[in-house]
């Protein structure tokens, strides 16, 4: 048979031996929360603990935070009774209740019991589960499931309707290739995130060796200020002495206009990039500062953004550019650690403005220290910007592919079994 042979579906064309089958016959198991038990039973035996406990409940707002927010716990007695949705690791795993329903991870594999939380399905496959996960996040997994979803205030869909959806699946040896060949690009790209977590740690770990704990000084004298005592030729000044900040520049765009944009550059808001549009506002190396929304996490530290290249930004976050001797990498990570929270404003919408921002008092080194620092961490930034654009270059080779290997429009070479 050529790979050439295609037969029509509801999903466009797929391969002749690509078979169309309902999910039920190719899982071991679909499960979730409720099949625990009743709501009465649930709400008696399953008791949720903000402090750390005998099992973690894996939630999308986990997924959505990379399992760094605060975690819901249960006991022992609670993950026990919840038998059928525990969890081991690399579980397949579908929002099925709420907004973002469809939302489509693997089971982390953390230090502690798991199970799964409401709102989930969790699913096995009798195939290479690895192949289904991709399945589910293509555009075709994601209009099977929309199409199984009801409600407009809370849209949902179930475990029954999941079941029975019929979807194409290839022989073993193709999903077991497809499935390889898209990890090998996701795993690179862990990969770089985790180097770069490293790097950016290292140059976190040299600033509170030099800036907190004044290691290389402690022989030299030191003198009292407001902040504390400081290496003498130090000093206390505003956040403004080293900071440029340019807000002027920056435009606001709706979504409405986004979507009809060429997505060629990163658009960025208060805490990330949200969309890529066809024209750019900057290009160089900037910090972002969140000004209004988000603006500092739960320890008072502002939300920040070492951004680089041509890149638009909106109206809700500050846009800084480094003075007095700083590189915007030195300045990214003295804002890491500078807390901002005696600054923040607002009751329901917070917010970090301009004037505040810069009379935040701080202590600024001699010149001479700030030069040494900045050539100790620019060759870690460069790794950073670099492993950054390959994950980048990496992410829009996966996207790219996804489609063409779920249909069957790109083929992989599967070793003949003999």
């Amino acid at each position: 048979m050529s790979f050439s042979d295609m037969k029509n579906t509801i999903y466009g064309s797929v391969p002749l031996n690509w078979e169309l089958t309902k999910i039920s016959e190719y899982t071991n198991l679909v499960t979730d929360y409720v099949a625990n038990g009743s709501f009465a039973s649930l709400k008696k035996n399953v008791q949720y603990k903000k402090e750390e406990d005998y099992a973690v409940m894996i939630r999308l707002a986990d997924y959505n935070s990379g399992y760094k927010s605060d975690f819901v716990f249960i006991g022992e007695d609670s993950y026990h009774f919840l038998k059928k949705s525990k969890l081991f690791g690399n579980e397949i795993i579908i929002s099925n209740v709420g907004a973002n329903v469809g939302t489509v991870f693997k089971c982390p594999k953390l230090n502690y019991k798991m199970s799964l939380a409401p709102n989930s399905i969790m699913i096995k496959t009798k195939g290479v589960d690895d192949f289904f996960f991709y399945w589910f996040k293509s555009k075709y997994g994601q209009f099977a499931i929309k199409s199984i979803v009801s409600g407009s205030a809370q849209p949902k869909f179930n475990k029954t309707d999941f079941r029975n959806l019929k979807i194409p699946v290839p022989p073993l040896e193709e999903q077991k290739a497809i499935a390889a060949t898209l990890s090998c690009l996701d795993d690179k790209i862990e990969l770089n995130n985790r180097m770069n977590q490293t790097l950016e740690e290292m140059a976190q770990a040299i600033f509170k060796s030099w800036f907190v704990d004044f290691e290389p000084f402690q022989d030299g004298e030191f003198v009292d200020s407001e902040l504390g005592r400081i290496p003498k030729g130090w000093r206390v000044g505003s956040l403004g002495e080293i900071i440029a900040l340019l807000d002027s520049k920056r435009i606001p765009l709706s979504k409405r206009v986004r979507e009809k944009m060429h997505k060629k550059y990163p658009y960025y808001g208060a805490t990330c990039m949200m969309d890529y549009v066809e024209d750019y506002l900057f290009d160089g190396i900037y910090v972002l500062l969140g000004e209004d929304g988000s603006v500092a996490d739960e320890n008072g530290y502002p939300i920040l953004q070492y951004v680089w290249g041509q890149f638009w930004v909106n109206n809700h976050a500050h846009i800084l550019k480094a003075r007095l001797g700083f590189s915007e990498e030195s300045l990214y990570i003295f804002l890491k650690n500078t807390n901002v929270q005696s600054i923040v404003t607002g009751a329901v919408q917070l917010k970090i403005n301009q004037k505040n921002l810069k009379t935040l008092k701080i202590i600024i080194p001699e010149e001479i220290i700030i030069k040494e620092y900045n050539e100790v961490i620019a060759p870690l930034f460069g790794k950073i910007r670099k492993n950054e654009d390959e994950k980048k270059f990496l992410t829009e080779t996966r996207n790219t592919l996804l489609p063409k290997l779920m249909s069957g429009e790109v083929r992989v070479p599967v070793p003949e079994v003999k």
